[in-house]
């Protein structure tokens, strides 16, 4: 199998402040690790079942977070930020058999996570497609589709994993932390390991056609921002429109043009 693996921080076992998931933190290390350890543990399991190619987007803030070493090979690691519109799965094509998102979590104005956000936390407060809140997993899971390639996996807070079972029941799921208000509550991080272990292996080893999903026929969106200046700057994008004096919307039938237009205003 050829699996492309998106890594997350937000949504790792334990996490509950926003330090630690900042480099510039000194909380930042244990969450850096943690973050490695989950990815590996994935990437072991996927080898274990059959020979197979991995590639990692790190796709938490700087692109910068996992400990490469500590990956097992023959997995392929990109890191930083292209500027690409797919964003967290830079390089997916119709190669791959499979996708799994780890350390997801729940989007901006659910709840859900104490660090709930989709794509931005500073300048962002909710992002709708549709008229439903979005989440990072949905966004990706609709630029994996593009090019017809499932997500059979995902891990993160319970509230997304509850999510992601709605949007594609036969996606396997590891609910590893779980938000109330600004703290969280967690598995053991061996317990979460496990659990990531167990997903993955019974992902690997369904049927993957039963995770693709079909995409909407058109995309209505809008983008709410915590400032209003920010959001009549980003009206100027072409096709863009100002709603009320925090929104942006925006109307596609292509779910590229969307990921451009993500790229541009968030």
């Amino acid at each position: 199998m050829k699996i492309y693996i998106s890594a997350d921080i937000e949504g790792v076992c334990g996490i509950a402040h926003w330090d630690e998931a900042s480099k510039a933190s000194p909380d930042y290390a244990e969450f850096r690790q943690r973050m490695t350890d989950e990815v590996k543990a994935a990437c072991e399991e996927i080898l274990a079942h059959a020979p197979s190619e991995i590639l990692i987007k790190d796709a938490h803030g700087s692109g910068r977070n996992l400990f490469a070493e500590q990956l097992p090979e023959p997995a392929r690691l990109i890191r930083g930020w292209s500027g690409d519109p797919m964003c967290m799965v830079q390089e997916i094509d119709d190669s791959f058999d499979a996708a799994m998102f780890l350390g997801y979590h729940s989007a901006a104005g659910a709840g859900g996570n104490p660090l709930a956000h989709t794509m931005s936390s500073s300048i962002v407060s909710e992002v709708r497609v549709n008229g439903e809140r979005a989440t990072e997993f949905l966004l990706h899971a609709y630029a994996a589709a593009l090019v017809g390639v499932p997500v059979i996996f995902v891990s993160g807070d319970e509230q997304l994993c509850n999510v992601v079972e709605a949007t594609i029941p036969a996606c396997k799921t590891a609910g590893v932390v779980r938000g109330a208000g600004a703290s969280s509550v967690s598995l053991h991080p061996a317990e979460a390991i496990a659990a990531i272990r167990a997903g993955v292996a019974e992902a690997v080893a369904s049927d993957v056609s039963a995770c693709r999903i079909e995409l909407p026929p058109s995309f209505d969106i809008s983008v709410r921002y915590k400032d209003h200046r920010v959001a009549f700057r980003k009206s100027f994008y072409p096709g863009a429109r100002l709603e009320e004096v925090e929104t942006v919307c925006f109307a596609s039938e292509d779910w590229f043009e969307v990921l451009r237009f993500f790229s541009f205003v968030i």
